[in-house]
């Protein structure tokens, strides 16, 4: 397609992992060993929490939520990823690629949003626990949610529309494994300082989630301290311990993805960065809540039980 005396890019190609070529096959079974688990580890979350009547609690309709956007995160990425790995490298189409771009970045940003939810239920329940019934009812934690994803996919909407009327000309190579937002902006032949400040004025109040999370953690702590025995200390931290190493986990790696300068570091630990939010994060999630969380434990004993004596039940009918 010619415009402005220029062929515009109608198709992206993604090179992926180009160095480690040798490596694909194993690669590819390790990744598709991870998605495999990260969809059907967050599938079984949702469906224990809805099934489960011990489950039927505010943290748990969040932890729903984060692993629903955990699912949408893992299959933005990974499939491109794997088809990557196979074909060493591929070529999707200008509106896929747009298209995961824009299902990544509202899933990061959903994934914010109800961490800081998460949050401040924990501070409820301990800083404030004789109200926490009466503040964290049914219907504002629906609100709560309903904000959560309103907001993270219709913020994302605008400066995605913008990109798209960017012109895209010459190479349309990315030397990475998704449709990332400085890669892509690379590939544009108009001037890009009006997307990127609507990216930046973006980006700036989501350091307020951030902060939240911080201060609502400093009140956690100071009043777990107050607590007089050592055994109550710990029954109250271990409430929110779960959420508390996710959150480390999450903003740690985004801080050093998009924080750290690039300069001086090379494409490879650019990828291997980004694989860990888009590809571990989401399968780490849901494990951190399995295995520090007793109510879920007991809740897949149970499921895994009935589940069992189904299928005795079943085989003594056959014989």
């Amino acid at each position: 397609m010619l415009q402005n005396n220029f062929t515009m890019i109608t198709e992206v190609h993604l090179l992926g992992f180009n160095n480690l070529y040798p490596h694909n096959i194993l690669l590819f079974i390790l990744f598709f060993i991870i998605y495999c688990l990260t969809t059907s580890w967050n599938f079984l979350l949702i469906v224990l929490v809805a099934t489960i009547r011990n489950l039927h609690s505010p943290m748990y309709m969040f932890l729903t939520q984060l692993s629903l956007s955990d699912i949408i995160m893992t299959n933005s990425i990974s499939p491109i990823l794997l088809r990557v790995l196979v074909d060493r490298q591929t070529i999707i189409t200008f509106t896929g690629c747009l298209a995961q771009y824009y299902f990544f970045s509202a899933s990061l940003g959903l994934d914010t949003m109800l961490l800081t939810v998460m949050s401040y239920d924990r501070y409820l329940a301990i800083c404030n626990p004789l109200r926490y019934n009466a503040i964290m009812n049914y219907l504002f934690c629906l609100k709560l949610i309903i904000s959560s994803w309103l907001v993270s996919f219709s913020a994302i909407i605008k400066y995605v529309v913008s990109i798209s009327n960017l012109n895209f000309c010459g190479s349309n190579v990315i030397d990475h494994f998704f449709c990332d937002l400085t890669p892509l902006l690379a590939l544009s032949c108009s001037d890009t300082y009006v997307v990127q400040i609507e990216v930046t004025s973006i980006t700036i109040p989501s350091v307020f989630p951030f902060l939240f999370i911080i201060v609502s953690y400093c009140y956690i702590v100071f009043t777990i301290l107050r607590i007089p025995t050592v055994t109550g200390r710990q029954k109250a931290f271990s409430t929110c311990s779960s959420h508390l190493t996710v959150v480390s986990i999450y903003f740690v790696t985004l801080l050093c993805t998009y924080m750290v300068p690039t300069r001086g570091k090379s494409s490879t630990s650019s990828k291997i960065l980004s694989l860990l939010y888009t590809v571990m994060i989401p399968l780490i999630n849901p494990l951190i809540y399995s295995f520090r969380n007793t109510d879920i434990q007991e809740a897949f004993q149970k499921t895994f039980i009935k589940l069992a004596a189904c299928i005795d039940i079943t085989l003594a009918c056959k014989t």
